[in-house]
């Protein structure tokens, strides 16, 4: 395991702050690269709705979180809402000044924390948004993103990156080093991959996707050449985005950052050829949409351990994200009749809660697997929940789901009034007849 964990941040040098801000400016490509595969998962009729509600995903979580949610996450060291149990005290919620106040006077750590935070709820926010494709209505999508950037969003991360109780399991409990977090896979992934399944479950499937024989139809994304494209974009981002998150959260030195990108790169790698490995077995040949998954899923694996573990662990991750990821997808459909077009629930929960557990099994301090059990018990049995019934709340007011003409027809027409392919002629699904 490489040895980057320090209890508190050193100041930091012109050099680091500039490398950081530097690695800030690409991390976008990630969100551009999810963005992509959400339309190219998606169906044609559809494509353009896509692509504008990532857009304004990222325009509405940014400004509501510049407003509300910053103020909530808070600063590693800085001022928060605690509460004492069992002799020790529980910081549960940040206390940040309100819109952004004395942002440009902060100490530049905290200046680059928060740039990496406004990025990290666009994302979070983007991945239900892909699992809703081809039904979900674009101003409930942008009300939900808005719910996760005041409220779900600020929560998590204050607890993982705001000094908040998870990230004092170490201090409190001599747990590790308290739960560990580097490049956002609980707080980005798993949070977005919970909210994905909520999404799912209030929205229900796509029209014709489970015939009422009970088998599931395929429904194949419509262009495999943005989903393709969309995960080498995706690359870019997240080596930027690990390698940015090794310095800040995980304090690594700079001679630390090139395994970190080194170990991004063989975990996706290792998952994308376990993935053509166990498609080409099962049919015969390798699917492009799921393999595209399988490398995603070792992205954000990697999000969790890169900047912690070995060159050969990592791969060891991937790999097992690889495997998983296949069988995962086929199992929520078959057995679950979970609908979830860009596979955010397998790639983004699933994934990241494996990443997040392979930290945990790979760390040499003791406690630190249970430091990462005691952070994935919190995301499944506290976060799912309030993500969950915030959005039932929600879809009571502002209803998810498009109505049934809207859907037969296609997101693009029915809320765009045009679709993103006009010289093509869009044939209606048996299904609809």
């Amino acid at each position: 395991m490489t040895p980057l964990l320090t209890q508190a941040a050193l100041p930091f040098s012109e050099a680091t702050f500039a490398l950081t801000l530097a690695l800030l400016m690409l991390a976008p490509l990630a969100i551009a690269g999810v963005a992509l595969i959400n339309a190219g998962l998606g169906r044609s009729r559809s494509a353009a709705q896509s692509l504008l509600g990532n857009v304004a995903i990222l325009a509405v979580t940014a400004m509501v979180f510049a407003l509300i949610g910053a103020t909530w996450v808070g600063a590693a060291g800085g001022a928060g809402h605690t509460f004492q149990l069992a002799g020790q005290s529980w910081n549960w919620l940040g206390a940040a000044p309100l819109l952004l106040g004395g942002f440009s006077s902060a100490l530049p750590q905290t200046q680059l924390a928060l740039c990496f935070e406004f990025l990290a709820v666009a994302l979070a926010a983007m991945l239900p948004w892909g699992s809703g494709a081809d039904r979900w209505r674009l101003t409930a999508g942008c009300a939900a993103a808005a719910v996760m950037a005041a409220i779900v969003f600020p929560l998590v991360a204050h607890w993982i990156w705001g000094g908040g109780w998870l990230a004092q399991l170490g201090v409190n409990f001599g747990l590790g080093a308290g739960f560990l977090d580097g490049g956002g896979a609980a707080t980005v992934n798993v949070l977005g991959g919970l909210s994905a399944l909520a999404v799912v479950w209030i929205a229900g499937p796509r029209k014709g996707k489970f015939p009422k024989e009970g088998l599931s139809t395929a429904l194949p994304g419509h262009n495999a050449v943005y989903v393709l494209f969309g995960c080498l974009l995706a690359l870019v981002g997240w080596l930027a985005w690990n390698v940015a998150g090794a310095v800040l959260w995980l304090h690594a030195p700079l001679s630390a950052l090139p395994v970190t990108a080194v170990n991004t790169l063989l975990s996706a790698s290792g998952a994308i050829m376990a993935t053509f490995t166990v498609t080409h077995i099962r049919f015969g040949k390798p699917d492009a949409s799921l393999c595209a998954n399988g490398w995603m899923a070792g992205l954000v694996a990697s999000s969790a351990c890169a900047g912690l573990v070995t060159p050969l662990e990592a791969i060891f991750t991937g790999v097992v994200a690889g495997i998983i990821t296949p069988l995962l997808v086929e199992l929520l459909e078959l057995a679950l009749s979970i609908d979830d077009p860009s596979g955010a629930i397998t790639v983004h929960a699933a994934g990241g809660l494996w990443g997040l557990l392979a930290v945990g099994v790979f760390a040499p301090q003791a406690g630190q697997l249970v430091a990462q059990l005691v952070g994935i018990s919190a995301l499944l049995g506290l976060v799912l929940p309030v993500v969950y019934l915030l959005f039932w709340l929600l879809n009571r007011v502002l209803p998810f789901r498009v109505d049934p003409d809207g859907e037969r027809i296609g997101m693009d027409l029915h809320e765009l009034g045009g679709g993103a392919y006009p010289e093509f002629v869009i044939h209606r699904d048996e299904s609809y007849r």
